[in-house]
């Protein structure tokens, strides 16, 4: 099977490339090669590569960024993801693409399911829903996958900032009252892989919308104390994590309280389930990437 990955020099694309090369004939060209908001030089090269399946890692994700610059968020996040939809179905191919929990206000008071309602709170979430009703909207045989709070050792994520500020500091003050799903990009790619072997073996589950995300949930301070706990274990320098309440972090911001994602649907339909999250934590913490 040829397969497109977008963003395969990004956090979650870097995982991706070497799970998705066993599957098939990978095609991952730079951002210089291939700007995902050119949207007719983006249509063009999908027309001449004619893949079998696209996996779009590619996102503009820097949420406080994206209240200035909301259309720039909706270029890369919506209507990209429609281009991209839309030549799938023409060529009758496969689109895995991922979405997020910040869909959601984060007020439902348990985890949320893929048909409860959405309601974002910031201009991120307003994109990376209208993309998730352009990938819909076209027609063609696709997975989109929303997840979470997701990190590695590369790129800019919570993990790498926390460590950082933790090596620093005497004291880091971290959100108490913020709960949701850490999941770690080399989780989250073992999964979209198990999904991508069952595409090219010839033996789907259902097409449309699921959750994926590591299991258990935590708050932003619970994470933190993980995160420091591993330091100091290895006899590193380690800041004291000190909780504190999201009215007292400053942000311009608005974040869901409690983003937690149901999976069960991905397991029931596909057979994939992600692992707890302490689990894959302590997996990427280990990695000496």
């Amino acid at each position: 099977m040829r397969i497109l990955l977008l963003g395969a020099h990004g956090q979650l694309g870097r995982s991706l490339a070497p799970r998705l090369a066993v599957h098939g004939e990978l095609l991952a060209p730079p951002r210089a090669e291939l700007e995902l908001t050119d949207l007719p030089a983006l249509r063009q090269r999908l027309r001449a590569l004619r893949p079998q399946l696209v996996v779009n890692a590619a996102a503009w994700t820097a949420v406080e960024q994206a209240e200035q610059e909301e259309a720039a968020a909706f270029a890369a996040n919506a209507a990209a993801p429609g281009v991209l939809a839309e030549e799938c179905a023409a060529l009758g191919a496969w689109l895995l693409h991922y979405s997020t929990d910040y869909v959601f206000d984060g007020r439902l008071g348990r985890a949320y399911r893929e048909d409860d309602a959405c309601a974002p709170l910031n201009a991120y979430g307003r994109s990376k829903l209208a993309g998730e009703r352009a990938v819909r909207a076209a027609g063609g045989r696709h997975l989109i996958l929303r997840t979470s709070w997701l990190y590695s050792r590369h790129g800019h994520n919570s993990l790498l900032t926390m460590q950082r500020l933790l090596g620093e500091r005497r004291e880091v003050r971290v959100v108490a009252d913020q709960f949701g799903c850490p999941t770690s990009c080399a989780s989250l790619a073992d999964a979209s892989a198990a999904l991508v072997a069952r595409i090219v073996a010839g033996t789907p589950g259902p097409a449309g919308l699921y959750h994926a995300s590591c299991a258990g949930a935590a708050s932003w301070y619970e994470l933190a104390e993980a995160i420091a706990a591993d330091l100091r274990a290895r006899g590193a320098p380690c800041a004291a994590v000190l909780p504190i309440a999201a009215a007292d972090y400053p942000s311009a911001v608005h974040r869901p309280a409690d983003s937690r994602l149901d999976c069960r649907a991905l397991a029931r339909d596909w057979g994939v389930r992600l692992p707890h999250w302490r689990t894959a934590l302590a997996a990427c913490l280990a990695d000496p990437a």
